[in-house]
């Protein structure tokens, strides 16, 4: 049985201040400033929403991606799905929520980087990247080399940011060299990432245990960096739990702990 999602219409602050223009007839131009700002929160706010819960129903049923290329040269062999065929597999299964992907690419110090970026139609968007030198390998000129990394880090954003897998994905980080790699979080990163485990625990409350090294993977992954601010941790952990992934951040009592039989 599928997750029912409530939705709920609520008035937006122009909609409400429309009714006290009627009753009193007096709207000066400070307040309309103000309401104005309020209106510009309110949409982020409602924007997000609407991005979580189409996200949520993408997720639900998501689309089935066959590795439908296999790669030979020398000694390697290997399969993996073609940046067409996950392309097309998930912007079809994405556009039926109101959801369109993108990538923006660009270089630095000698790396490729690629952020992908999944936008609702109502404005909300969010990104992760990943960056990883050109692929050198087999005679590729300098563009070749470039391209082969990009179409490499544009599938796995991609992957990444949607929260999806191949069947029977395997890391076919040869085609572009070496393989995108997690730097270690800085000292800032640990303490924000402690405190947003002690409120995720809250929120979740005592059925599963905050896996810390997962969860920031996971921010890394989906964000492209690990949280750095404390002022900003309710907002990471609302962002967090909203994914409605508990599995791929936390872990089972029986999984910490191993239980001997005597």
């Amino acid at each position: 049985m599928g997750t029912e999602i409530q939705k709920t219409e609520t008035l937006s602050p122009l909609a409400n201040a429309a009714a006290l223009v009627s009753a009193d007839g007096n709207m000066d131009v400070e307040k309309l400033g103000k309401l104005l700002e309020m209106q510009e929160r309110w949409d982020a706010t409602q924007a997000k929403k609407a991005y979580v819960v189409a996200m949520a129903e993408f997720k639900e049923k998501p689309p089935e991606i066959l590795k439908d290329q296999t790669v030979k040269y020398k000694d390697v062999k290997y399969n993996h799905a073609s940046l067409h065929n996950v392309t097309a597999c998930t912007n079809k299964a994405l556009s039926e929520h109101g959801l369109t992907a993108s990538w923006v690419t660009s270089q630095d110090n000698g790396s490729v980087k690629v952020t992908c970026k999944i936008t609702h139609v109502q404005g909300h968007s969010e990104e992760t990247c990943l960056s990883a030198p050109p692929d050198a390998t087999g005679s590729k000129n300098v563009i070749q080399a470039i391209g082969s990394t990009v179409t490499y880090l544009q599938r796995y954003t991609l992957l990444a940011l949607t929260g999806l897998a191949t069947q029977e994905q395997d890391d076919d980080g040869n085609g572009a060299a070496d393989k995108p790699k997690i730097p270690e979080p800085t000292p800032l990163n640990v303490k924000v990432l402690d405190a947003i485990a002690v409120k995720a625990a809250q929120e979740i409350g005592d059925s599963r245990i905050i896996d810390i090294p997962k969860m920031a993977a996971l921010f890394y992954a989906r964000k492209g960096s690990y949280p750095s601010k404390m002022d900003k941790v309710s907002d990471a952990v609302a962002w967090l739990v909203g994914l409605g992934e508990e599995e791929k951040w936390t872990k089972s009592f029986e999984e910490k702990y191993e239980l001997v039989e005597e």
